[in-house]
């Protein structure tokens, strides 16, 4: 087994179309084969951070190697990304800010301060869109009450155009549209991210002052994809109290703060924090433990937005397709309204103090052995 033997079998490997032996995605091969064994060692370099296409490109360099030369050949793989400096950073046409709103882990009550936060700001005067970006648990249209609607499309310039449902004052777009209400959507990476930078970019959302984006939880290839597609003005992290969403949140505060991303986080918000009986409105039960959110906040040096109860008619109201911050009840429109006034405070603080979000630059290298 020759180096040039192997480099002739990776002619047949592609990234972007083209053999990687054509397009200088090899930075340096190493071939072994001696009493001690058969090994492959590569260095390679590409310009997409999403891990799929990295896992793919792994995968495809291993089967092509294996089929030719063996099972037992060890297939050593260190993927650089780099980022061209000159690529810009696709921005959404008349869109002033885009604020993510994020979790560490499921169930922490995401979709539900996306959808009031949208409501609040419309409440203000804000004109507001909201992209459902949580494609495989996509919860906007049922909390807005539109589950049912399929967008409309228009042309504009020989191009097709959707034109976003709109409920509630708030124009939203969502995967949920597109698909049954019991229907999984079963889609790999790459065809979740086709599908979000068309609904990005190819809807007619015209004048916003913010765009919400509705992130999955965790820090997978959507939140990459989405922040490599868009620049980001910030993030607004969810959580509750307990420990075990507190431990999750620091990951995806970790993750906005990373130096390859840098995308500011304007503050952290708890949901759940207190259970407060009608009955008894005098006494606060702390279920899911006391001021996690707020002690985070303050150990990270970050803005602690707000605190929302437990209350049933915060559910009630997302399940019904009006959300809380629709009611009339005083107090939850105030919680509402206070949460939504620091993150639009520290909107425009962010902006006054920081230049506009770049594109990503993902620098650090993934390794992967395989046997």
């Amino acid at each position: 087994m020759k180096k040039e033997d192997v480099l002739n079998i990776l002619k047949q490997v592609h990234y972007k179309e083209q053999s990687i032996t054509d397009n200088e995605v090899i930075q340096k091969i190493e071939v072994k084969d001696d009493i001690f064994g058969k090994e492959v060692a590569l260095d390679l370099q590409i310009d997409s951070p999403a891990i799929h296409v990295k896992k793919k490109l792994e995968e495809d360099i291993q089967k092509a190697i294996h089929t030719h030369f063996g099972p037992d050949v060890q297939v050593k793989t260190t993927i650089r990304v780099v980022v061209p400096e000159n690529e810009k950073m696709k921005p959404i046409e008349r869109i002033k800010n885009i604020i993510a709103v994020a979790s560490g882990k499921g169930g922490v009550g995401k979709s539900t301060v996306t959808a009031n936060l949208a409501i609040s700001l419309a409440n203000m005067g804000f004109k507001v869109g909201i992209l459902d970006a949580d494609v495989y648990g996509p919860s906007i249209p049922l909390m807005f009450g539109v589950q049912g609607e399929r967008p409309r499309a228009t042309k504009e310039n020989d191009k097709v155009m959707i034109i976003p449902v709109e409920s509630h004052g708030v124009k939203i777009l969502s995967i949920g549209f597109f698909a049954e209400p019991n229907q999984a959507v079963i889609w790999r990476g790459s065809m979740a991210n086709s599908a979000l930078n068309q609904l990005m970019f190819d809807a007619k959302w015209d004048d916003l002052d913010f765009f919400l984006i509705d992130l999955p939880p965790g820090t997978g290839d959507i939140q990459l994809s989405v922040m490599q597609m868009v620049p980001v003005t910030g993030a607004v992290v969810v959580t509750t109290p307990q420990n075990v969403a507190i431990a999750d949140v620091k990951k995806a505060i970790n993750m906005f703060d990373n130096p390859s991303i840098k995308v500011p986080v304007l503050g952290i918000i708890e949901n759940m924090s207190y259970f407060q009986p009608a009955e008894c409105p005098e006494n606060k039960y702390y279920i899911f433990g006391r001021d996690g959110g707020k002690n985070l906040a303050s150990a990270l040096n970050l803005p602690f937005l707000g605190e929302i109860p437990l209350v049933q008619s915060i559910r009630e109201a997302g399940d019904a397709g009006r959300p809380a911050a629709l009611q009339e009840d005083a107090k939850m429109k105030e919680i509402w309204e206070e949460i939504t006034r620091n993150v639009v405070e520290k909107t425009v603080e962010r902006n006054k103090k920081l230049p506009p979000t770049e594109k990503i630059k993902i620098t650090n290298q993934a390794g992967c052995a395989v046997k």
